[in-house]
């Protein structure tokens, strides 16, 4: 007796997992073929029995954390293995705040959170004002990444910090 009381809990924790990752409640006589029904000694079992422990495999499932899957992190921007090359899409968003001016190492916040870093001594965008502006990031063809911002012609080098 004491075997198959080890042996329903067993099967009643299993159950409770596998429930809680489909979210969807079946009863133990639907998940069990008739001979696990049989080999666990559910089918001793009186049916008020069996509907309290139904019973509690559903208000476990109510209770368990629904898992909800995390978009992978964005690393565009950053140093990849040749293995790990990472999409090729644009990065668009708002430059957060007021700027005057774009110029080599100035530090820019997006409004997705990723800090860049202009590198490009060679061009700047200086004397403009930009609020909230909208910037393009995008991949270079031999490498690197380059800031546009919406209604300016200029690109400029950056690197990602954060």
């Amino acid at each position: 007796m004491r075997h198959s009381v080890l042996v329903l809990l067993g099967l009643m924790l299993l159950f409770a997992a596998g429930t809680a990752a489909c979210q969807q409640f079946s009863s133990l006589e639907e998940r069990m073929t008739g001979y696990e029904f049989k080999a666990a000694g559910l089918d001793q079992l009186t049916p008020e029995q069996l509907a309290t422990l139904n019973a509690w495999l559903r208000k476990d499932l109510e209770r368990a954390p629904v898992a909800v899957a995390q978009p992978p992190e964005d690393r565009r921007g950053f140093p990849l293995s040749v293995t790990d090359q990472g999409p090729d899409d644009d990065i668009v968003s708002r430059i957060m705040g007021e700027l005057h001016g774009l110029t080599n190492q100035q530090r820019i916040t997006l409004e997705n959170g990723q800090e860049w870093q202009v590198v490009d001594s060679t061009r700047s965008l200086g004397g403009v004002t930009l609020v909230n502006a909208t910037a393009t990031i995008r991949r270079g063809r031999v490498g690197g990444w380059y800031l546009s911002v919406s209604g300016y012609n200029t690109q400029l080098r950056v690197k990602r910090l954060k």
